[in-house]
């Protein structure tokens, strides 16, 4: 049986194995200060573990539910405040004129594809925010002024 376990400020993929009437804790994967299990994850575990069953699905729902998004004075939350408004300083900081005098134009390429990648993904949690009847609603209503 795997699960996600928090020590100190990470967390850890683990499984329970039984060796010589003991139980022992396998740590498969360590996923970090929030709870995530990514591709790159589930494709690690399964080359390093290939005797281990798990099943994805719930424990990417488990690993979800670990983090308190409710909370305004969860570590998480203000965590992810801080990198937005460090992130908007950056971006307020880089000019075009930056990228064209490059001595890399694969650097100003690759900028210019996390930043349109950074726009879509702000664009979709956005809307997700902005839904009819979504969680969100009232929150969004009242960044609005409505």
């Amino acid at each position: 049986m795997a699960f996600v376990r928090r020590k100190g400020n990470v967390f850890y993929l683990v499984h329970n194995v039984r060796r010589g009437g003991k139980v022992r804790q396998l740590h498969l994967a360590r996923l970090g200060e929030r709870a995530r299990i990514t591709d790159a994850i589930v494709r690690e575990v399964s080359r390093k573990h290939p005797f281990v069953e798990l099943n994805w699905p719930a424990l990417r729902e488990r690993a979800s539910s670990q983090v308190d998004l409710a909370s305004p004075t969860s570590p998480v939350i203000q965590k992810l405040v801080a990198s937005l408004r460090a992130l908007n300083l950056d971006l307020a900081d880089l000019f075009p004129p930056l990228l064209r005098i490059s001595d890399s134009p694969a650097v100003a390429r690759e900028l210019l594809v996390q930043l349109r990648l950074l726009q879509s993904t702000l664009q979709v949690k956005l809307d997700q925010f902005d839904r009819k009847h979504g969680r969100f609603r009232h929150a969004a209503l009242r960044l609005q002024g409505r």
